[in-house]
């Protein structure tokens, strides 16, 4: 019955894979204009630019805007082996093959025994929420590679650990994949990948990791949860400012450096509670993996000082690999996730000058968003906790019927 139902559903999975993909692509090339800011841009300017820098042999040392790890240059130069369109249509097209990349591999896993198709349709889903910034940002190439490391890693560890170390050194975030893994193959894969990939970029490209200067050096980008306290505080006479600050719309002024450090706090908070969790876990299953990654990646972006509408791809991405398990507890907080999806594609790009100008409509929809994974981060923490690690056996009381017995029969001899 279940293989029957997979079968009866798969067309019309791909049927809405189809229609809305088609329509991403309508929009980023532009057939039709979709409302708020051009959010192509980023491809036809900054993306090229990079293009052009990075094809000279070296990495883009002058450029704050750069903040990624050298295997970024790998998706940024890669519209090049497509020399026959102009640079933005090829990274399109190479986004639109890396998005379905990740559907087929999600269906062909949701087909296997004991998985189901569900993780397909949230990739189906969840995708199109974000509107045409998903095909406009190399996000969504990273992303499928994390979805092929998490759904390798229980039959192919190594595999899987040399896919999240590649992954890591494109966007750093797909390191949080290898949280629920136990195997220590995975590990040393990854450890092994990185370290290959940080040699050769580092040999052959000057200024390789000038990146993490420039990612230290970042403010209080305006979608972030940190953000809301300036959104509110412009109403009561805080003096700041809103400006194009390391390649985003960061709040600048008195009080951001103490909110960008409280971000820094939180997000080394969630680090001790991971790394807790993995010290007290015992209990791991076929989707503990999956589980683990989505509740790090999930705890990680709300607690960031940037909360990017393509960070939401990630998500998406590994949300769908756990609703592959018919076992995970993940339902709810994957849901909430894509209802986050749907009001992130509101505030940017339909409203995102409501959001620059914390209106009371900006306002709102960042409370929501913003609201909605904070919420998704704590159910998913707690069911992640609660499933893997043992509740602590209580003492045994001393038996207090035995011990009045007993002082009974001494008062009585006595």
């Amino acid at each position: 019955m279940e293989t029957t139902g997979a079968r009866r559903s798969l067309p019309w999975l791909l049927t809405a894979w189809g229609v809305t993909r088609l329509l991403l692509l309508l929009f980023v090339f532009k057939v039709y204009v979709f409302p708020g800011p051009d959010v192509t841009s980023d491809v036809s300017v900054i993306y090229q630019g990079w293009y052009d820098v990075l094809r000279t042999g070296t990495f883009p040392l002058d450029d704050v805007t750069w903040q990624y790890p050298p295997a970024a240059a790998l998706p940024i130069l890669a519209p090049g082996l497509l020399p026959f369109l102009d640079y933005a249509s090829a990274f399109f097209v190479l986004a639109f093959l890396a998005d379905l990349v990740a559907l087929s591999l999600l269906v062909y896993a949701g087909r296997r025994p004991n998985r189901r198709l569900s993780g397909a349709w949230v990739w189906v889903v969840g995708v199109p929420l974000l509107g045409p910034t998903v095909y406009a940002r190399y996000d969504v190439m990273v992303t499928a590679v994390a979805v092929a490391a998490l759904l390798a890693g229980s039959r192919r560890p190594r595999l899987m650990g040399a896919l999240a170390g590649f992954g890591a050194m494109l966007k750093v975030w797909p390191a949080l994949l290898l949280l629920g893994v136990r195997k220590r193959g995975a590990w040393m894969s990854a450890v092994a990948t990185m370290a290959a990939l940080a040699a050769l970029f580092t040999l052959a490209m000057p200024g390789a990791f000038a990146f993490l200067t420039f990612q230290r050096d970042r403010g209080t980008e305006v979608e972030s949860l940190g953000a809301l306290v300036f959104h509110v505080a412009r109403h009561y006479g805080w003096d700041g400012q809103v400006l194009l600050n390391y390649g985003s719309v960061e709040f600048l002024g008195p009080w951001v450096n103490i909110v960008s450090t409280a971000a820094l706090a939180l997000t080394g908070m969630t680090f001790g509670w991971l790394l807790l969790w993995r010290l007290v876990a015992t209990r791991f299953e076929a989707h503990t993996a999956a589980d683990a990654a989505f509740v790090g990646v999930l705890m990680f972006t709300v607690t960031s000082r940037v909360i990017s509408p393509q960070y939401m791809v990630w998500l998406v991405g590994i949300a769908a690999v756990c609703l592959c398990f018919r076992a995970t507890l993940m339902g709810l907080p994957a849901g909430l996730v894509l209802a986050a999806c749907f009001v992130t594609v509101l505030e940017f790009p339909l409203y995102f000058g409501n959001v620059v100008a914390s209106d009371p409509l900006g306002i709102t929809l960042l409370v929501v968003r913003n609201g909605l994974l904070v919420l998704a981060a704590v159910i998913a923490a707690r069911r992640l906790w609660r499933s893997t690690v043992p509740k602590p056996v209580p003492a045994e009381l001393p038996d207090q019927t035995a011990g009045a017995g007993r002082a009974k029969e001494t008062s009585a001899s006595s």
